[in-house]
C-alpha cells in the first residue's frame, strides 16, 4: 500500500520539473527554494544535475524523496526532479553584513531559527519591512517556505526586504556575533526582560520554531537571552507577535 502524501499542490508556475528544465533554470539565476529528487536516481543527466548543484552550493535545498511524493505535485513527466522557485532574490549574510559597516549603519537584523508557519513567516516580515530591519536570516532547511503564499501574507514585503538564506545557522550566528552583532535571544526561559538590553547597538534579534523555540545549541552562541513578561493565564505569544514587540524595542530606543 503506497503512503498517502497529504501535499497541497503549488501553481506551476511556483515550480519547475524534468532535469534539463532544472539545470537550465539554474543555470539562467533562478532561485530554488526547494528540489524535490527522486530517491534511487541513477542516470548521466541526474548526476549532471547534482553536479551543477554542488557547483552552485545548491545541494542544501536538495530533498531525496520517493517518486509517490514527486507524483503528488503533478501529473506530468517529471523525470524525478521538480524545483520550487522562490518570487524573492536571497542574499549573503557575510555581504550584507559587511556592506551594513561599510555604508556606516548600526546593523538592525532579525534571525529566524526554523519558524515553520508561512503566516507567521510573512507577518514577521512586514513588521521587519515597517520597522527598517537591514535583513531578515533564515536557514536553507526547517523553515517555511518562501513562495507566493509567504509574500502574499508580507502584503508584498518580501519584494523589498532582503532576505539572507544560510546552510548552517550556528555558522551564521558566529560570524554575526564575531562581526560586532550582538544576538538578542527571545526565549521564556531566562529572568531578564527584554528592555533591559542595549539594542543602541549593532543587533540581530533571534526568534525561534513556534512549538520550540530557538534550538539549544544556537541559543547558546546568543549574547543576550531575554522574555516578554506573562501576566495572563497563556505562558507565551504567537511568534509574529513577540517579533513585533522586539523588534519595535529596537526602534523605540534608537529614537530617544
Amino acid at each position: 500500500m503506497l503512503k498517502n502524501y497529504d501535499t497541497k499542490r503549488p501553481p506551476e508556475k511556483e515550480m519547475i520539473f524534468g532535469i534539463r528544465a532544472v539545470i537550465e533554470a539554474i543555470d539562467a539565476g533562478k532561485v530554488p527554494d526547494k528540489i524535490l529528487i527522486r530517491r534511487d536516481m541513477s542516470s548521466a543527466i541526474g548526476r549532471e544535475l547534482i553536479d551543477k548543484l554542488d557547483a552552485y552550493q545548491l545541494s542544501a535545498s536538495v530533498q531525496r524523496v520517493p517518486v509517490e511524493k514527486l507524483n503528488q505535485y503533478t501529473d506530468k513527466n517529471h523525470q524525478g526532479v521538480i524545483a520550487f522557485l522562490s518570487p524573492i532574490e536571497f542574499y549573503r549574510v557575510e555581504d550584507m553584513v559587511q556592506n551594513l559597516f561599510e555604508e556606516g549603519k548600526t546593523p538592525f537584523l532579525v534571525v529566524l531559527d526554523g519558524v515553520t508557519d508561512v503566516r507567521n513567516f510573512g507577518a514577521i516580515a512586514r513588521t521587519c519591512s515597517c520597522a527598517g530591519v537591514d535583513a531578515l536570516i533564515i536557514g536553507t532547511r526547517g523553515g517555511a517556505a518562501v513562495n507566493g503564499d509567504a509574500v502574499k501574507a508580507s502584503a508584498g514585503a518580501l519584494h523589498s526586504l532582503p532576505v539572507c538564506k544560510v546552510d548552517n545557522m550556528q555558522n551564521a550566528l558566529r560570524y554575526l556575533r564575531d562581526s560586532g552583532i550582538t544576538l538578542i535571544a527571545a526565549t521564556e526561559h531566562t529572568p531578564k526582560n527584554y528592555t533591559d538590553v542595549d539594542m543602541t547597538v549593532p543587533v540581530a534579534i533571534v526568534m525561534g520554531n513556534e512549538e520550540k523555540g530557538i534550538y539549544e545549541e544556537n541559543l547558546k552562541l546568543c549574547n543576550e537571552q531575554v522574555r516578554i513578561p506573562m501576566t495572563g493565564t497563556i505562558e507565551s505569544l504567537n511568534v509574529s507577535v513577540a517579533a513585533g514587540v522586539f523588534i519595535y524595542e529596537v526602534v523605540r530606543q534608537r529614537l530617544l
